[in-house]
């Protein structure tokens, strides 16, 4: 990944990042499997940007043989943690610590725009074996949903964002275009008890650096505002994954 203050972000909340940021649903690797023509039980598999494992877990439970490769030393450290029996290396995708052609499928979950394409594009054609998947996801808020577009729209305002809408196939538009990739987009949600939702929130980047007094007083706003909308606690999360897959 393109290693800006703002990626180096994450390692400052390795912690509430691994107990507050959304999975993802079975229906998402189906669809992986599915548009890669190849199940992941006994695939390579490498996780670009893993974090602290969220996909790498779900790619592990599938059967695949997975490394994860993270450029944060924190986030790798709070990786080991979970998931003690994976390896993890420290790296990016603009220059993968990967032998070439050693990888049946290479995994990016919201992670691809954080590389440089020029750079990472060559590189996952390097350690794809022939007839290898690229695969890049991204799990966004469904702004379909009535109090979902209220909140986007003042996280807009907050961060000083284009007022309009999010378009939902906005992520499709700047895949590298030197590949020929497939595309499915997967509906889920998830029931949160409400401040997991905002701890989910404070561990975006853009809220990580922004600094700790705005950020808490945005939060005690939207604190407010959903305890009205959900007067029992618990928040009803919907989303959108888009995904996206090529073939060497």
């Amino acid at each position: 990944m393109t290693i800006t203050s703002q990626a180096r972000s994450f390692d400052k909340a390795a912690a509430s990042y691994a107990a507050n940021r959304p999975s993802y649903p079975p229906a998402l690797l189906d669809a992986v499997e599915e548009l890669a023509d190849r199940p992941l039980n006994g695939a390579r598999v490498a996780d670009v940007g893993a974090g602290t494992g969220l996909a790498t877990a779900l790619l592990h439970a599938r059967g695949a043989h997975v490394i994860a490769v993270e450029p944060g030393p924190a986030m790798a450290s709070q990786f080991r943690l979970t998931l003690p029996d994976v390896p993890v290396v420290l790296g990016d995708g603009n220059n993968l610590p990967l032998a070439s052609e050693s990888i049946d499928v290479l995994t990016y979950a919201q992670a691809w725009h954080w590389t440089d394409p020029h750079k990472s594009v060559p590189e996952a054609l390097r350690v794809l074996r022939p007839g290898g998947a690229l695969a890049l996801w991204w799990n966004d808020s469904d702004s379909a949903v009535g109090w979902i577009a209220a909140q986007d729209a003042r996280l807009r305002r907050l961060f000083g964002a284009d007022d309009s809408e999010p378009d939902p196939m906005a992520r499709f538009r700047h895949l590298p275009p030197e590949l020929s990739f497939v595309t499915r987009q997967v509906l889920w949600a998830r029931s949160v008890p409400l401040e997991t939702h905002l701890a989910n929130l404070a561990s975006y980047s853009d809220f990580l650096v922004l600094g700790k007094d705005a950020t808490e007083t945005f939060l005690a706003a939207e604190r407010a505002l959903l305890a009205e909308a959900f007067p029992n606690g618990t928040v009803e999360e919907c989303y959108v994954v888009s995904l996206a897959v090529a073939t060497r």
